[in-house]
């Protein structure tokens, strides 16, 4: 389901909410269009094979399913009743890791094979192993929808993370593997401070790191 091209009139009246179950569907077409040409899941579901978009689909549907079932933290920003942008965070004390729940991984190994199930487990174990923190949040998917990119939403989600993160005051900070060069400076203004860049598979990609203390 896409949603229809429109501008956003007025940033003030955009919400910072939870997303709720009826919201899933909306939410894995924002990041849907969001990751479509990233260079790790290009690599991970195999752009050049037939079927790509129904992989790359049901891969985020089921990273969506997976965050609900463990009640980690989706946030959605919201123009009245329309969904526009979506944060998907890991907390600091979530028992998911990177091999989800069995079902998880069933679906994941049917949905990307063994190859992409393993690389997509072998980035998340990679980057959290080199985050410099113990205890800290993981921004796992991020996305505004491209339709109204360019008009102060990303820096309106990226706010209502950071506002989530400073709510646990035992949270050292968030990290995030960036991947597209063309987010590099946005995830900068935010404060995102690069750890190292970090090769998974064959795509180099940033491990960046926003300390609770960021100035």
């Amino acid at each position: 389901m896409e949603l229809q091209e429109e501008q956003i009139t007025d940033l003030d009246k955009v919400k910072a909410v939870y997303l709720a179950a009826e919201d899933l569907k909306i939410a894995a077409s924002i990041l849907y269009l969001a990751y479509h040409d990233d260079p790790l899941f290009v690599d991970i579901f195999q752009y050049e094979k037939e079927g790509y978009e129904s992989r790359l689909r049901s891969a985020i549907r089921e990273e969506l399913n997976a965050f609900w079932q463990a009640k980690q933290p989706m946030i959605g920003l919201f123009d009245d009743d329309r969904l526009v942008a979506v944060a998907c965070l890991v907390s600091p004390d979530a028992d998911l890791g990177p091999n989800r729940f069995w079902h998880w991984r069933l679906k994941m190994l049917l949905t990307a094979g063994y190859l992409g199930t393993k690389q997509m487990v072998d980035k998340e174990t990679k980057v959290r192993e080199r985050v410099p923190a113990d205890y800290f949040h993981m921004l796992s998917l991020i996305g505004v929808h491209p339709d109204l990119q360019h008009h102060g939403l990303g820096h309106v989600l990226m706010s209502a993370i950071e506002g989530l993160m400073l709510e646990d005051p035992n949270s050292q900070g968030i990290g995030m593997y960036v991947t597209l060069p063309k987010c590099l400076s946005f995830f900068e203004d935010g404060q995102y401070s690069l750890v190292e860049e970090l090769e998974i598979g064959s795509i180099k990609g940033h491990l960046m790191f926003r300390p609770r203390t960021a100035q």
